[in-house]
């Protein structure tokens, strides 16, 4: 992806100097809401509801290639806030910019208390995306989709999802959550994955009109990570079998698909992954 020379965004919140200090036992309240919302979301909450480790208080300075990274993540998140920007001004509505933290091991956020265990999420309730740059490592190496564009990938469906929360999309699927027996809430939370995989393809397509950012291989590597984190693939590497209706993100054929119909089209009003029959 090229990248340089470009600005960041100034909605970059840096908390990797230390950790919040506070311990987690078992899984209070606050832990039990931040998990709902990154099931919700995004990563695995199943490592959160154990407890969490005493944060580290002492600043860690970072080194040359994790700030990079860090100023990486600033300029996706810049190109996100143009994009979003003109089309909801497009569209006669205004978009507000949301905040991005950056954070080590764990970070208190107005959802509750998360570990980078629990991979990027959003918190609707701060407007707030948060990573733990050590994701990044992850998604080469455990998830087997490297490269840039695939980090990008990730920011933008973050962000797809802080669109959803200003359209009303994310508050009516979690009302609707409440009311539905869980394959049924699980069924509504893919259809809410899927769409934001779909705004993440909205951004590639226009960020690449606007900016001209793909190099050779990028939409590729954005298709892999898509399926790196398919429901069925990571249900087959953790337990070794698939089951449907636990899933809550989407299959890996689905996440591509969806991608890939935001980047070809261009056209929010095309994701609509709710009416019958898209998903």
């Amino acid at each position: 992806m090229r990248w340089t020379g470009r600005r960041g965004s100034s909605n970059v919140e840096d908390r990797r100097s230390g950790g919040t200090g506070k311990l987690v036992i078992g899984g209070g309240l606050g832990t039990i809401v931040i998990a709902l919302i990154v099931m919700l979301m995004g990563g695995d909450p199943s490592q959160m509801l154990g407890g969490f480790e005493q944060a580290n208080t002492q600043p860690v300075e970072a080194n040359a290639e994790e700030d990079s990274l860090a100023r990486f993540v600033s300029v996706v998140l810049a190109d996100t806030e143009e994009v979003w920007g003109e089309l909801f001004e497009a569209s006669g509505l205004t978009y507000r910019e949301p905040k991005l933290v950056l954070f080590r091991g764990q970070v208190e956020s107005a959802c509750g208390y998360a570990s980078a265990a629990s991979g990027p999420f959003y918190c609707p309730g701060d407007e707030k995306v948060y990573i733990d740059l050590s994701f990044c490592d992850e998604l080469r190496n455990r998830f087997g989709a490297p490269g840039d564009f695939a980090i990008a990938y990730v920011i933008a469906h973050e962000v797809g999802h802080h669109v959803q929360n200003q359209l009303g999309v994310l508050g009516d699927v979690q009302k609707q959550r409440e009311q539905l027996p869980e394959r049924e809430a699980n069924r509504l939370t893919v259809k809410l994955e899927l769409q934001a995989d779909f705004y993440a393809g909205i951004w590639a397509h226009h960020a690449q009109k606007k900016f001209d950012i793909l190099e050779p291989g990028d939409i590729e590597e954005a298709l892999g990570a898509a399926s790196a984190v398919g429901d069925d693939h990571l249900q087959m590497q953790s337990q070794g079998r698939v089951v449907p209706d636990a899933f809550t993100h989407g299959t890996s054929a689905q996440r591509m698909q969806w991608f890939r119909k935001g980047w070809q089209s261009g056209n929010p009003s095309d994701g609509d992954t709710f009416v019958r029959g898209a998903v």
